[in-house]
């Protein structure tokens, strides 16, 4: 049996009033569609996402996710075209459900970012499936009509129900396993003979249970939740964040604040982390045992190796920060930066494209491009590595146990040799030997009493 599944992405979302697609708006930094794509099961026979508006941007995202190996099967696409109803996106799929030789279909939601994989991988196991959701106050939601032994009778729009239907509870949850067969057969007899002139899928699901017995299973509404509007964005974050907390939270991490604290779903945190008030994570991260992130710290796709204090309000992006090192507070380590163990990385130092050393320091002030520093120097105030000509990047290449005096510009391309010292103030234009001293100043002119006769001159113009 080969199972396909197919994702809705085609929507407008109109009530997001946004230019993006309603699927990639982010939940915890991964955008809807991620999050559905994510939670398939290896082993299907592929995965059909149904796109139109906004199709290059969806296109986009979805062969970046492939090149990052953040997809479990592979994903090819449809375009609707001009939109006529949920129904009407499954029938456009027909050709490349046929091509895939399937014989079951998943359907989901590529705005409902929260349906879990262990849920996925029972809807994808299933003969044929629809998931429910169970609501005091159903509201708009499509209800579920039932036989007495629980199969599924039917499926009715709130707009089309009568006021008995609409008092059912149990309402559609939008996510299905149906036999291929049978719902290819009946999307090709689908009509349009309803208040919104749609061709609507729940009257192929219908059609199906009418040929095989279709089970109801009620789960979580948390996890058939849809992204419709911004109030529902900020409720669906809620409910990961409260997820992922608790998961971790088992794992041994603590959340000083975790109301005020993001954790994205590709972060990965060890034993004995500890996250301060305002911390937020996104993308693939990783920190180990032992760390604290300081409040206020933004890491995206990093990561930190273990025993790492940083320090509060500090940004950490596409960069490795190795164990016992220490870093901030505001302090920017920016992408290529490479930061052996036991490294400082002080209040106010940015770093892109640098790699220190075991041991290596740089406190205060600095800013650290396109550079290697070697194990156990010690960079002063207000160094600046001059690594842009107005054209070209060059490399500052700082070997062991140098001392960088506090204002000193490097300007590349520049080596600096073991055990060197740059006196403050420098401007180093030339390679440097190394165990040598490197002085770069105007010689200093003192002027004894003329302090005095300048603040009489001052008076005295002033006074006129």
């Amino acid at each position: 049996m080969t199972t396909v599944a197919v994702i809705l992405a085609a929507g407008l979302g109109t009530r997001m009033k946004s230019r993006l697609p309603k699927v990639l708006h982010p939940i915890l930094g991964d955008p809807s569609l991620l999050w559905v794509l994510r939670a398939l099961p290896p082993g299907l026979g592929g995965a059909v996402v149904v796109v139109h508006h906004g199709k290059e941007k969806v296109l986009a995202a979805l062969e970046a996710w492939q090149k990052a190996g953040l997809l479990p099967c592979p994903v090819t696409t449809v375009d609707q075209g001009h939109p006529l109803g949920t129904g009407h996106a499954l029938q456009a799929c027909i050709p490349e459900l046929d091509r895939l030789a399937a014989s079951q279909v998943v359907i989901l939601c590529g705005d409902v970012p929260l349906t879990s994989a262990a849920t996925v991988g029972h809807l994808c196991a299933a003969k044929a499936l629809l998931l429910a959701m169970d609501l005091p106050t159903p509201g708009s939601y499509g209800r579920v009509l039932q036989h007495s032994d629980g199969r599924l009778a039917g499926l009715v729009e709130a707009k089309d129900a009568t006021p008995e239907q609409l008092a059912i509870q149990r309402v559609n949850g939008g996510a299905y396993a149906l036999p291929w067969p049978a719902l290819r057969k009946a999307l090709l007899e689908l009509t349009n003979d309803n208040a919104q002139k749609e061709y609507y899928l729940t009257d192929a699901v219908a059609a199906v249970a009418q040929e095989v017995p279709v089970t109801v299973e009620a789960c979580a509404p948390e996890e058939l939740a849809g992204m419709n509007s911004r109030q529902d964005q900020a409720m669906i974050q809620a409910a990961a964040q409260r997820r992922i907390q608790q998961s971790w939270m088992a794992e041994g991490v603590t959340f000083l604040h975790p109301d005020s604290t993001l954790i994205g779903p590709r972060v990965q945190l060890a034993s004995d982390v500890l996250l301060e008030p305002g911390v937020r994570m996104e993308g693939a991260v990783w920190i180990g045992a032992g760390c604290r992130i300081g409040q206020g710290t933004v890491i995206s796709d990093a990561v930190v190796g273990e025993d790492v204090q940083i320090r509060p309000y500090c940004v950490i992006e596409l960069a490795q920060v190795g164990s016992g090192s220490a870093v901030g507070p505001f302090a920017r380590l920016r992408e290529g930066t490479d930061l052996a163990e036991g490294v400082h990385i002080g209040n106010f130092v940015e770093t892109k494209k640098a790699r220190l050393h075991r041991g290596a320091k740089a406190n205060h002030l600095t800013y650290l491009g396109d550079t290697e520093i070697g194990e156990g120097t010690n960079i002063g105030a207000g160094v600046i590595t001059c690594n842009y000509d107005g054209t070209q990047k060059h490399r500052t290449t700082i070997g062991r146990n140098v001392f960088v005096g506090s204002d000193t510009q490097l300007v590349a391309p520049v080596v600096i040799g073991d055990g060197a010292m740059i006196g403050a103030g420098a401007t180093i234009t030339k390679d440097v030997p190394a165990d040598a001293i490197a002085l770069s100043r105007s010689p200093q002119v003192n002027r004894e009493g003329s302090a005095s006769r300048f603040r009489s001159r001052q008076r005295r113009e002033v006074g006129t």
